[in-house]
C-alpha cells in the first residue's frame, strides 16, 4: 500500500472520528475506510483467483495503520474491525471510564494477562487463560467483547502463529499510554461533546454507544 493511499485513509480517520475498515453488506452508512479510499466501488469479499486486489490491500494497510499510533484500532463497532481518532478515543474512553462494565471471570483473566505483557496473538491469549477449542469459542469471544466495549484493548498489528495471521491484542494503558492519561484529566463534558460531534444522535455510531452505557 502506497503512502499516499496511508496518508488518505489516517486523513479520513481523523476528519469522521470514526470508521469501519469493511462495510457492512456493502452499505455507506455507517461509513467505512472501503468507501472513503473506493467511493464508487462495491466490495467482493472473496480470496479466489478473481478477487478484488483492493480488498487484500485494505486489508493489509489496516493492520499498517494500527501500528502508527496515529489512530487506534479496535472491534468495537457490534465486533468489526473500527478505526478511532485519538481525539474521539480518549473522548469515549474518559467516559467509557465512568461507566464501568462489568467483567466477568475470564475478561478478568485476559485483561490482568495483557497487562503484564503486550501485544499478544489470539493464539497466545487463549492458551494462557486455557480458552482454547471450539466448545470455549463463544465464551472467549464474548469475554473479549466486554474489554472491546470499555476500550480497554486494542488491536495492534498481527502476529504469524498459525495457517493465517492473528491479530495481536494489548491493553490500551499499555499500548497507547498517553491516550490513557489523557482520557484520566479530560472534562467529561468536553468528551461528551466531542462524541456528540462524531457521533451524532441517530446515527449507528451513537445507537451503539447508547446501547453499550445501557
Amino acid at each position: 500500500m502506497s503512502t499516499a493511499q496511508m496518508k488518505k485513509a489516517i486523513q479520513a480517520i481523523n476528519k469522521d472520528g470514526i470508521l469501519l475498515v469493511f462495510p457492512i453488506d456493502n452499505k455507506k452508512d455507517p461509513s467505512s475506510l472501503w468507501y472513503k479510499l473506493h467511493p464508487k466501488t462495491k466490495m467482493r469479499w472473496e480470496w479466489d483467483d478473481k478477487a478484488d486486489s483492493k480488498v487484500a490491500e485494505l486489508w493489509h494497510l489496516r493492520t499498517q495503520l494500527s501500528t502508527t499510533r496515529e489512530v487506534v484500532y479496535t472491534k468495537w463497532f457490534k465486533n468489526r474491525a473500527t478505526f478511532f481518532s485519538r481525539n474521539l478515543f480518549v473522548a469515549c474512553l474518559c467516559l467509557s471510564r465512568q461507566n464501568k462494565i462489568e467483567h466477568n471471570r475470564d475478561s478478568k483473566a485476559i485483561l490482568e494477562l495483557l497487562e503484564m505483557d503486550s501485544p499478544l496473538s489470539t493464539r497466545q491469549i487463549k492458551q494462557a487463560v486455557q480458552l482454547q477449542g471450539k466448545m470455549l469459542e463463544s465464551l472467549y469471544n464474548k469475554s473479549m467483547k466486554k474489554l472491546w466495549d470499555s476500550m480497554s484493548i486494542v488491536a495492534f498489528g498481527e502476529v504469524e502463529d498459525s495457517s493465517f495471521p492473528s491479530l495481536a491484542v494489548g491493553t490500551t494503558q499499555t499500548l497507547f499510554e498517553d491516550l490513557w492519561k489523557k482520557a484520566l484529566t479530560l472534562n467529561p463534558h468536553d468528551a461528551q461533546k466531542i462524541i456528540d460531534q462524531k457521533m451524532p444522535l441517530g446515527s449507528p455510531w451513537r445507537k451503539h454507544w447508547d446501547l453499550l452505557k445501557k
